[in-house]
C-alpha cells in the first residue's frame, strides 16, 4: 500500500505536484493507489522511479523517452550518467534512491565519489546535510524505514570518524572545546561533524559523545578548563526545559562560551544565559570558529 502523498513526493523530489500529475496521466509514470476518500498515495517504488526520472531529465533527456524505460533500464541509465561533481541535487537523489533500496555498496560508492571530487567538508555540507533534511521530511511523514535511516547514519558516522582520525594532532595549548550530547540524546552526526570542523581548524577538542548527564561533568571543568562548550539539542531535553538545561551547563562552565545547536535551541522567546549562542546552520558554526580564532572567546 502506498504511503506518500503527492505533496510529500513534491518535497522529496523537487518536482512540482502538477508536473507529477501530468507525468502520471500522460505517461503512466507512477502507479498510485487510492484511499477510501479517493486521495492518491504513492509507495517507495514510485518515489525511487520519480527520483530516477528527475535525474535523467535533469541531464537533458526527454520525459517521453525516459518514461518508456523499465525500472531496471532507468536505474542503469542513471548509473551511466556522466558524473558532475557539482550537481548536488543529482547526488542527493542518487543517495536517497540507494538508501530506499538498501543498496549499501552503492551508498558507500556514492559517498566515496563525492568525497573524492568535492572533499570531505563540501560533501557533508552540500550532499549529506541536504540528504538528511530530506530524510527528516520522510520521518515527519512516517514514510522512512528506521533500518534505512540507521544504514545511512552508520555510513556517515564511519566517514566522519575516519576523516577526523586522519587529522594531525592538536596541542593542548590551542583553544579548548568540550563537546557532548544531553542525557538520552542519541543523534550524534551533527556533533561528530562539529568535532571534525574544530579539529581541522587547529582547535583542541574533548569529545564526550552521546547521552552525557550533567551530573557526570562536575570534574571536567576544573581538569580540562574549556574555552567553549558545545552541545546539540535535537530531542533532549524536553522542550520546556531547554532554558533550565542551559543554565545548568553554564553553572558548570561559567567562564566558557556555551554553544547550543539544534532546533530545540532556537525556540521563539527562549531566554538563554549570557555568553551563549545558538547558530542556526552548520555554516554559522563554522563562521563562529573563524571569529573565535581572531578574537576573545565570548559571544
Amino acid at each position: 500500500m502506498g504511503h506518500f502523498s503527492i505533496s510529500a513526493l513534491e518535497q522529496l523530489s523537487g518536482i512540482k505536484a502538477h508536473t507529477i500529475r501530468m507525468w502520471e496521466q500522460r505517461y503512466g509514470l507512477l502507479r498510485p493507489v487510492r484511499t477510501t476518500t479517493n486521495i492518491r498515495m504513492y509507495c517507495d517504488d514510485d518515489l525511487r522511479r520519480l527520483l530516477n526520472v528527475t535525474t535523467l531529465c535533469g541531464r537533458g533527456q526527454r520525459i517521453s523517452q525516459v518514461a518508456r524505460l523499465s525500472d531496471a533500464e532507468m536505474t542503469e541509465a542513471v548509473m551511466a550518467c556522466c558524473d558532475d561533481a557539482h550537481d548536488y541535487h543529482r547526488q542527493v537523489n542518487s543517495l536517497l534512491t540507494a538508501m530506499l533500496s538498501f543498496d549499501e555498496p552503492r551508498l558507500r560508492q556514492l559517498l566515496n565519489d563525492a568525497v573524492h571530487h568535492l572533499g570531505f567538508e563540501n560533501t557533508m555540507l552540500r550532499v549529506a546535510y541536504p540528504l538528511l533534511q530530506r530524510i527528516g521530511l520522510m520521518w515527519m511523514a512516517g514514510t522512512v524505514d528506521v533500518a534505512q535511516e540507521h544504514m545511512l547514519a552508520h555510513l556517515l558516522r564511519q566517514k566522519i570518524l575516519a576523516a577526523t582520525d586522519a587529522l594531525p594532532s592538536v596541542p593542548m595549548t590551542a583553544r579548548r572545546w568540550l563537546l557532548f550530547l544531553p542525557a538520552d540524546e542519541l543523534h550524534e552526526l551533527g556533533l561528530l561533524f562539529m568535532n571534525y570542523l574544530l579539529r581541522a581548524r587547529g582547535q583542541h577538542t574533548l569529545y564526550l559523545g552521546q547521552s552525557m548527564p550533567t551530573s557526570g561533568m562536575a570534574e571536567v571543568g576544573p581538569s580540562y578548563r574549556p574555552d567553549a562548550v558545545v552541545t546539540v539539542l535535537t530531542t533532549q531535553p524536553e522542550r520546556g526545559r531547554v532554558a533550565e538545561y542551559a543554565r545548568e551547563i553554564k553553572a558548570l562552565f561559567p567562564r566558557a562560551l556555551l554553544v547550543l545547536y539544534g532546533s530545540l535551541a532556537r525556540q521563539e522567546g527562549l531566554e538563554l544565559p549570557s555568553n551563549c549562542v545558538s547558530p542556526e546552520l552548520m555554516t554559522d558554526f563554522m563562521a563562529l570558529i573563524a571569529a573565535k580564532e581572531r578574537g576573545p572567546m565570548a559571544a
